[in-house]
């Protein structure tokens, strides 16, 4: 995989410096669904909910250079210091990338979760999240009616029971906005 201008990896490099070190300056840290739904071609252009995701990932993390870390998941978890998330296919393990990322919850890191449906196991999702010290947001990335309206659903409880925000980004189009509008009012709800 490439590595994405503005990624961990890619200012790392830039610097002369460990990806360990350049992660420790994230703000904040995307975990990105790369479950097999996130291969429906319904997104900008018939393209799929994945490729706009790499499109929009890329445009973020150019304008915020060195700020935004890349999780990516679906039935397993891994941290994509290049910027580009691999699509895993396979189910929607949120509380395993929850559990995974839960090292990087350090005071003033915010979190984002980008998905577009329903996680296998809700209630152990949740149960983690609430371990967290940061806010958690969501932004759900399915259609906006129709198949995935409970998925939503939960991304709206999750953020509301960590206090973050929540939003959507219908089949991730618009997602890199989304994402700016959450990171502008610090991910607290309004």
């Amino acid at each position: 995989m490439s590595i994405v201008p503005g990624s961990i990896s890619a200012v790392a490099q830039r610097e002369g410096a460990s990806v360990a070190e350049t992660f420790g300056n994230a703000s904040t840290i995307i975990l990105a669904d790369t479950s097999g739904s996130m291969g429906a071609r319904d997104s900008r252009d018939r393209q799929s909910r994945y490729d706009v995701l790499l499109q929009e990932l890329a445009a973020l993390q150019a304008k915020m250079s060195g700020k935004i870390a890349v999780l990516n998941f679906s039935s397993t978890a891994r941290w994509s210091p290049g910027g580009q998330p691999e699509f895993l296919g396979g189910n929607t393990d949120l509380a395993g990338a929850l559990r995974f990322g839960k090292i990087a919850d350090t005071a003033g890191r915010r979190f984002i979760v980008i998905s577009d449906g329903s996680p296998d196991d809700e209630q152990a999702a949740l149960k983690i999240a609430a371990t967290y010290q940061s806010k958690i947001s969501t932004v759900y990335v399915g259609p906006e009616n129709g198949y995935g309206s409970s998925g939503k659903g939960f991304l709206e409880r999750l953020a509301a029971a960590s206090g973050g925000q929540s939003a959507t980004a219908d089949r991730v189009m618009e997602l890199a906005a989304t994402v700016e509008a959450l990171l502008l009012t610090g991910g607290d709800k309004q």
